[in-house]
């Protein structure tokens, strides 16, 4: 348990020292990404506004059926979420990692975000 604890700590150290640059406005809004044991999130977030403008998980109803949390859910989330993005006119975009490392699951899901018409 205490491994387990450590480990939640220095994510969330990592995730406080990217957020110091990262920040997100109603032009450029930040890309969050978080991933549990089962599920992957992403939303567009305006900082300055402190409102989430786009959101898609795993969960959403278009994907709940099809998309878990492994490689192919997060290329569907990301095409999701570039998808819904477009459809508000959000096309730039900052990448937030979220203290995540950047491959798999995250590496997919800017991916295709990128190859939907995401800018980052």
């Amino acid at each position: 348990m205490k491994h387990q604890s450590e480990r939640q700590l220095g994510r969330l150290r990592r995730k406080l020292r990217i957020r110091q640059f990262v920040k997100g406005n109603s032009e450029r809004p930040r890309l969050s990404v978080f991933k549990s044991a089962k599920h992957l999130y992403a939303q567009l977030i305006d900082d300055l506004a402190g409102k989430t403008l786009v959101s898609s998980s795993t969960l959403d109803k278009e994907l709940k059926s099809k998309a878990k949390g492994t490689l192919e859910g997060a290329k569907q989330v990301g095409k999701l979420l570039a998808q819904r993005a477009l459809k508000k006119g959000i096309k730039k975009v900052v990448f937030d990692r979220g203290g995540f490392k950047y491959h798999g699951q995250l590496k997919a899901l800017a991916d295709v975000a990128r190859e939907a018409g995401l800018q980052f």
